[in-house]
């Protein structure tokens, strides 16, 4: 349920449409009650006041119709000016990076200023009436669409400037740099409470062979797509109530074929009954499959967008190597950080100590390969970009805590060509 709900919240955040369409309702609901006011205030004591419209209904339509128009026409070009930061993007550092625009929480104010403040001016135009049609101008609800103008005003100028500043590449590596870090804390946290290194398992639940045990079962997928979630807790609680134990055979991030392999599952002791035949559907409804990967479980996919700007930027049609060195830092304080953190083992205990479920984890010097290895493919004829990747390995070096981390940083160290 919290990877789902992880999902869905991240699904949103992406999504161009939530924030604007949040704003479009309380745009009509402000709408509705500053007319009310106007129907059951007298505001004629208000209309002294000199920021508070005081024209007739001529005046009032004028106003509110050149509002509507002149911020319909902004957000238009608005969001042209957004499909061609997309497309720059997309062509310079890569697709997956789009993401990240999509994400950003000031690009959809900026868009739901502009079409909240035109319903706005809409539905209180629709309001005004002349004098043939018994006079109503409702002011205190025409001075709210000054206001909105004024604000549209200084979104626009906030978009100029913050547009200009999300498309340098320091900006978008180090926004996806932060994402890493958060991805860090969030998948190894310091303590990570019981795992199979840390509590010992009971012998009875230690699962036997597949060739020797008879009550075990091969759990298929049903879906298609990329693993974006893996809902451990339900699988922990399913496991602990029939007694069994599961074994993950995919990873989020890793792409599932319909009908292919995504767990084992096998009795927690010989003396229990049979795996009952539907625990492929309970299975699989803990796997969440989707077009593309996505951040919530899987570290490693910020870290490709590191690396294939990286690669992108060392390309000979770009030739930019400075912009490499930007990732191989950001690239390198991630890895300096992950070698404190303890790698959670694959095997995952219930509250009494019983192995319940056996994941599919990657390792340090997995992650280092991962980091590293396109990096220095491309880079190694430059000059500048092999000494800073020599350095970064050095440094994350002195952060090693482990010795398969210290082999796993000399494995790196040598491909790349230093001590």
């Amino acid at each position: 349920m919290k990877a789902r709900l992880f999902l869905l919240l991240d699904s949103v955040r992406s999504s161009y449409w939530f924030i604007p369409s949040l704003m479009l309702l309380g745009a009509a609901a402000l709408a509705v009650a500053l007319v009310a006011a106007d129907q059951h205030f007298d505001t004629e004591d208000l209309r002294g006041l000199w920021w508070i419209f005081s024209g007739g209904a001529e005046g009032a339509r004028s106003l509110l119709s050149t509002v509507a128009g002149s911020v319909i026409a902004v957000a238009g070009t608005t969001f042209s000016i957004t499909i061609a930061v997309l497309s720059l993007t997309s062509s310079q550092f890569g697709p997956r990076l789009l993401r990240g625009f999509l994400r950003d929480t000031g690009n959809q104010v900026v868009l739901g200023t502009f079409v909240a403040t035109f319903l706005y001016c809409l539905l209180v135009l629709r309001m005004v009436r002349s004098v043939e049609e018994a006079l109503f101008v409702p002011h205190i609800a025409v001075t709210g669409g000054v206001i909105l103008a004024i604000a549209s005003v200084c979104v626009l100028i906030y978009f100029i400037h913050h547009v200009s500043v999300s498309i340098q590449a320091s900006r978008i590596i180090a926004s996806v740099a932060g994402e890493l870090e958060e991805a860090i804390n969030r998948l190894f946290p310091d303590q990570i409470g019981q795992d199979g290194e840390t509590v010992e398992a009971k012998p009875s639940s230690t699962p036997s062979s597949a060739g020797s045990n008879p009550n075990s079962r091969t759990v298929r997928a049903t879906g298609e797509g990329y693993v974006q979630a893996i809902d451990g807790d339900a699988l922990l609680a399913l496991a602990r109530e029939k007694d069994l134990v599961i074994t993950l055979e995919r990873a989020p991030g890793q792409f599932v074929i319909r009908s292919t392999k995504i767990a084992t599952v096998k009795s927690g002791s010989q003396e229990c009954s049979p795996v009952i035949p539907d625990i492929d559907e309970q299975v699989n409804t803990a796997f969440t499959f989707g077009e593309q990967r996505t951040s919530g479980q899987d570290m490693e996919f910020l870290l490709l967008e590191l690396v294939e700007v990286a690669t992108r930027a060392l390309s000979p049609g770009t030739n930019d190597p400075f912009t490499a060195i930007l990732c191989i830092d950001r690239i390198g304080a991630s890895l300096c950080h992950l070698a404190e953190r303890q790698i959670p083992s694959a095997a995952r205990l219930d509250d009494t100590g019983t192995l319940r479920v056996i994941a599919k984890t990657i390792s340090f010097e997995a992650i280092v390969e991962t980091a590293f290895r396109e990096i220095r493919h491309y880079g190694q004829e430059d000059p500048a970009v092999a000494q800073r990747l020599r350095e970064v390995l050095d440094e994350l070096g002195e952060f090693a805590r482990t010795d398969a981390q210290r082999a796993a940083i000399r494995k790196e160290a040598a491909k790349a060509g230093t001590r």
